[in-house]
């Protein structure tokens, strides 16, 4: 089921299975959203939960039990429950249930709510403890933005622009493990900028798993138009595109958590940036997308 949201500026659509956004576009009708074409891939913006990324051999073990997970967890394919609207906001919701408990033992809530506020989409995720135990998760975002989004543009005319100077620096996947290859440093980061490259996606996700920006924008060059997101609730961050098919599309996605690391162990306890959630209590989250549509919305000693 579709449910459409629109204010005087943009217009989105979410699909609630997955409580996923297929659609976000300004007052022009320009698309931000990847369309979920599946020469590349069939998804679009799948919430990850109560994983992030991919488990060892699909398996996780919670108190000493070993459950079969998918990669991102399970929320991607489930049907969400709508339970309120407006013209400018809806919230979905997904319980635990007796086929969740087969993957992850826990009652618990997770509601996401999207709210339209002026020239922003907002992304209110709340995670609720239904259980009489702790429980743990990981959760990330996965949102796919089309790039190019300009006319005549190529993949390479975008860059990322950090709010922050940053000095850290990607953590390398070994494809052969299916693992991130801990204590080792890939890709480096000093500055701002991240000029793309289809390059820089050839082993996996681009994954930083410290940086002190909560906000990065993916914008043209020269234009200096594209989509900022903010994600003050989330650890780190990660972007992908597919390899070395020329997808004109990328995915900015904030975690806290992430894929197996070398050296970690299979209990859901250790993941890194796991979250432990005590009874009755809940976790909120946001997230933020705002389109860019002129060049004096990026600092202009960013992009000269």
């Amino acid at each position: 089921m579709l449910t459409t949201i629109r204010n005087s500026e943009l217009t989105a659509v979410i699909d609630s299975t997955g409580a996923q956004l297929v659609s976000l576009k300004d007052r022009s009708g320009k698309e931000y959203i990847w369309q979920r074409d599946p020469r590349f891939w069939d998804r679009c913006s799948p919430l990850l939960f109560p994983v992030v990324g991919g488990c060892r051999d699909n398996r996780i073990v919670i108190d000493g039990s070993e459950y079969s997970l998918p990669k991102h967890g399970f929320c991607k394919d489930m049907e969400f429950h709508r339970i309120t609207q407006t013209d400018c906001s809806v919230s979905f919701l997904l319980q635990d249930s007796e086929y969740t408990k087969t993957m992850y033992p826990w009652s618990f809530c997770l509601s996401l709510t999207y709210e339209l506020q002026h020239g922003s989409l907002l992304l209110k995720y709340r995670v609720a403890n239904k259980d009489s135990s702790a429980l743990y998760y990981c959760i990330g975002a996965h949102p796919g933005f089309c790039c190019p989004m300009e006319e005549d543009a190529v993949f390479e005319d975008y860059c990322l622009i950090f709010e922050k100077e940053e000095s850290t620096c990607a953590m390398p996947f070994d494809r052969f493990l299916g693992e991130y290859l801990s204590g080792e440093s890939g890709y480096e980061l000093h500055g701002r900028i991240i000029p793309l490259s289809r390059e820089l996606f050839q082993d996996n996700a681009l994954y930083f798993p410290e940086i002190t920006s909560r906000r990065v924008s993916l914008v043209h060059w020269e234009s200096g138009r594209g989509v900022e997101v903010s994600y003050p609730d989330f650890e780190t961050i990660a972007f992908w595109t597919v390899y070395p098919d020329r997808a004109p599309f990328l995915c900015i996605e904030p975690w806290n958590g992430s894929g197996a690391r070398t050296g970690e162990g299979d209990e859901l306890i250790h993941k890194n940036h796991v979250r432990r959630l005590e009874p009755g209590a809940s976790h909120d989250l946001t997230m933020a997308v705002r389109p860019l549509i002129s060049r004096t919305e990026i600092l202009p000693e960013v992009l000269p």
